[in-house]
């Protein structure tokens, strides 16, 4: 290493000694660091700009030069796979030697294991550059830019993401959907409060791309300071940017197909104070509609803002983020003839048809309204160089709304023949029974039902034959009524966070590095739903602002506490990691009608121990490496719904971890293997107390839940990046995956579950292929082809998803700077699922929503 620094400061002086008479022109010279300052090998350093279009490769000490350069400004960019590019813009003169050192920042990386905390060393690492994010629409959310990696699968209904509701994201046999969540997601390695659709927020609520510095998907053995209560399968860990040392300013403007529309700005201060501080600001406003009539109103509002500042050893990061959305959602398929019939189409309807039963299928009243304001300091302090402390608060705030248009009136009030007090504007009546529902009123507001031997012949949609209880035709005389219902969500979560490494060096290039932290965090989440009359069903669904029913309402208070500890020694190539992590965890329901009895359950964890072991070949870049953790989900408040459920034989549900890989990383080629092994067998289930298993499991009152079977998981992860001539890449990516159900051991238990021991797990690809070409400069693209293979759809029946293939394109021009005051600007044009295949994506609960079709949108973005 010190031959190596020698070696580069006296290239740097014997250049820099040159006479600049010999040259005819100015020069650009230079070094490429990481940012803890080391040399990068392998980098390609382009200058383009006056008619040069030049490019140079860092040799081991980083170094970099162009000469006879014309007076003029010049673009210098540097690229390196596992790196964000870097561009700089560089004025020459003649006979002067610019000396310009580019920093690279690592870029979206796939980490099974990390063993270090200061600078992370993985097990297992695939590197995926900045075409992850350019393949992918500005208006689209956060999760589609991990969809290229090895494992991952993200399937979306909307074409620009903007539907939650239909939103899954699977990775080795574990998935995110709307009820189950089995990924953590963090951001900026903070909590994001659970995903599931119901009570929590995905990372598109928190970051958005324009403000995404990175994501570490931590697959399997994730690292063992994770923040999350559901990381089964791993962590995905949203970085946010952070914020430049020169000041500017950026502004975007996106428009696409479906009413796509997009509007952004941020604003970087610089160095302020001295230059200890640096801070941007930035806000989006972005909309669209369906892709299906064009019925929908999905739109976003989004600002945010980041500061670091240092002092010394000290370093303080603070971020805030507010999200506002408006979505109107798609719905699932339940069977593989209606996919066949029309795949375009997800049985919504865009117009009011004025009858209660077709009501129920208009899009625009399946809303979802969420508000997310999330706000971190942290403070990371160099006690020394061998001891670090770091220290967290966090506040998350979410509100929102989720309706529906029910093609009745709940019956709450026993009115006997009379007037239906639910019709009549009083005051909510608060939780209740319900005594059945009310579809036609006659004059006087009583509840009528269908003539006698009426017929209907009413088909539509999953629901089939309504009857005659729902056909106007078959209730002569009489006035529909129809219900909008409201369900009311919140969350208010206060947390902090401790971590601490002290390292040690011993004899002969050893060390340790210890590694401790806590998490605390305090959670009141609350649920509540009321009804509302729909004023005239047969005109449009205004409804009435006063509920004629208040269902229920619920808080949930939730505790926190997280403890680890890990330990990592280096005995020349060897890396060995051992730790040991535990969760205490508790939530409860409170009835604020104080109806329901309170309801609360511990879901503390057993010690979960995780390690590993790598080894560096004297193969240069080419490490081996096997890694074990194991992982847990707490027990979660929607458990806690139902009233007259048993939670008594109830334990948080944890899976067990095993890698084991090759990675090798050299100037042009990068590679990694993996092979995996999970085994999750303690799944929580319901079991009701009339089921044929009943008397197996039989709690007095409504059913228990239990732990039993689960899954178990193995596969093999393949991926290489190779660099190509003229500033082009190809990558790669192979996932082999085998995910099955394991039984219960009881078959009447498997069979009131719907299980079927040894099928495969629903929703989850056994194959995934990405093939990936890109070109970086001034005029830049790429084409990128991803296969999903057959998905089971139904435990229920035997129905898979066809297998497919999609394909996403872009273009992009930079152009140089025009003007001292404005410094660059770009064109960029994005098409989705370019050769417009049907297939269906996200699958949940038997059922699957359709993909999008094809979907191409245009950016301008412009820099001063």
């Amino acid at each position: 290493m010190i031959a190596a620094l020698c070696a580069r400061v006296a290239l740097l002086l014997l250049l820099a000694a040159t006479p600049a008479a010999a040259q005819s022109g100015g020069t650009i010279r230079g070094a490429v660091v990481d940012v803890f300052g080391n040399a990068l090998p392998g980098v390609r350093v382009t200058v383009t700009g006056s008619g040069v279009d030049a490019e140079d490769l860092t040799g081991a000490d980083g170094v970099y030069e162009f000469t006879d350069l014309a007076d003029d400004d010049y673009f210098v960019t540097a690229t390196l796979f596992g790196y964000a590019s870097r561009e700089l813009q560089v004025t020459v003169r003649a006979g002067a030697v610019e000396t310009v050192r580019i920093v690279l920042e690592p870029a979206f990386q796939l980490d099974p294991l990390s063993v270090v905390a200061e600078e992370p060393t993985v097990f297992a690492r695939n590197f995926v550059a900045e075409p992850m994010i350019r393949q992918q629409s500005s208006i689209t959310a956060v999760t589609s830019v991990i969809d290229n990696l090895p494992g991952v699968s993200v399937q979306e209904g909307d074409a620009y993401a903007f539907d939650d509701w239909s939103s899954n994201v699977v990775m080795r046999g574990f998935q995110s959907t709307i009820n189950d969540v089995q990924i953590g997601t963090t951001i900026d390695g903070f909590p994001n409060g659970t995903s599931d659709y119901w009570s929590g927020a995905k990372a598109n609520r928190f970051v958005d791309p324009m403000n995404l510095g990175g994501v570490e998907v931590s697959q399997g053995t994730a690292d063992i300071a994770s923040r999350s209560v559901e990381a089964l399968g791993g962590t995905l860990n949203f970085l946010t940017a952070d914020p430049a040392a020169e000041r500017s300013h950026t502004a975007s403007v996106t428009i696409g197909e479906n009413e796509g529309q997009r509007f952004a700005a941020r604003v970087e201060t610089g160095s302020l104070f001295g230059g200890t501080t640096r801070a941007w600001v930035a806000a989006i406003r972005q909309e669209a509609t369906d892709w299906m009539e064009g019925s929908a109103r999905n739109e976003r509002e989004h600002v945010a803002a980041k500061i670091v500042s240092s002092h010394g050893n000290l370093d303080l990061t603070g971020y805030l983020s507010h999200d506002d959305i408006h979505e109107d959602v798609y719905q699932r398929l339940y069977s593989d003839s209606d996919f066949r019939a029309d795949p375009r189409w997800d049985r919504l309807i865009g117009h009011w048809p004025g009858v209660p039963y077709l009501n129920q299928f208009y899009r625009p009243g399946w809303q979802t309204r969420r508000k997310n304001t999330l706000a971190y300091l942290k403070a990371d302090w160099a006690v020394s160089d061998l001891i670090s402390l770091s220290a967290g608060a966090y506040r998350h705030d979410n509100r929102g709304r989720g309706d529906w248009l029910p093609p009745y009136i709940v019956d709450v009030v026993d009115d006997g023949d009379g007037p239906e007090s639910e019709l009549a504007g009083h005051a909510p009546v608060r939780g209740g029974a319900q005594l059945g529902v009310i579809r036609f009123v006659d004059g006087n507001g009583a509840a009528v039902g269908p003539t006698p031997g009426c017929t209907s012949s009413y088909i539509f949609n999953y629901y089939g034959s309504g009857g005659p209880e729902v056909d106007p035709a078959c209730h002569p005389g009489a006035s529909a009524v129809q219900s909008y219902r409201h369900s009311h969500y919140g969350k208010d979560r206060l947390g902090i966070t401790l971590d601490g490494e002290w390292s040690l060096l011993f004899g002969g290039g050893g060390g340790s590095a210890l590694r401790a932290g806590i998490w605390y965090e305090d959670s009141r989440r609350d649920l509540g739903r009321d009804w509302h009359r729909i004023l005239d069903p047969a005109i449009n669904f205004k409804w009435d602002e006063q509920a004629y029913w208040h269902q229920y309402e619920w808080d949930f208070p939730q505790d926190i506490f997280k403890w680890y500890v890990e330990e990592t020694l280096y005995f020349g190539p060897f890396e060995l990691a051992g730790g040991v992590k535990q969760y205490l965890v508790s939530v409860s329901r409170e009835d604020q009608f104080g109806i329901d009895r309170d309801l609360g359950v511990d879901s503390d964890s057993d010690l979960l121990f995780s390690g590993g072991v790598k080894y560096e070949t004297p193969f240069e870049g080419l490490d081996l490496f096997v890694g074990y953790a194991e992982n847990f989900r707490a027990i979660g408040s929607t458990l806690l719904e139902v009233p007259g459920r048993s939670l008594d034989l109830l334990e948080p549900e944890t899976a067990s971890n095993l890698d084991v890989g090759v990675q090798y990383s050299g100037e042009r080629l990068a590679l990694s293997a993996t092979l995996y092994s999970i085994d999750f067998d303690n799944r929580i289930f319901y079991l009701g107390p009339q089921t044929s298993a009943g008397p197996n499991y039989l709690i007095p009152g409504g059913g228990a839940y239990f732990n039993a079977g689960g899954i178990e998981t193995s596969g093999v992860e393949l991926a290489a990046t190779v660099a190509l001539p003229g500033r082009t890449s190809l990558y790669t990516a192979l996932t082999l995956n085998d995910s099955k159900y394991v039984g219960t051991d009881d078959p009447l238990v498997d069979a009131s579950q719907g299980i079927v021991p040894g099928a495969d797990v629903t929703g989850v690809p056994p194959r995934l292929w990405v093939v990936s070409l890109d070109r970086t400069g001034p005029l830049g693209g790429g084409l990128s082809a991803k296969y999903t293979a057959a998905r089971r759809v139904s435990l229920a029946a035997d129905w898979y998803t066809d297998a497919y293939w999609t394909v996403d394109a872009y273009v992009s021009f930079r152009g140089e700077a025009l003007s001292d005051l404005l410094r660059s600007t770009e064109f960029s044009i994005v098409a989705n699922n370019l050769l417009d295949t049907p297939y269906l994506s996200a699958v949940t609960e038997n059922a699957a929503w359709l993909g999008a079709p094809r979907t191409v949108s245009m950016t301008a973005t412009v820099s001063f």
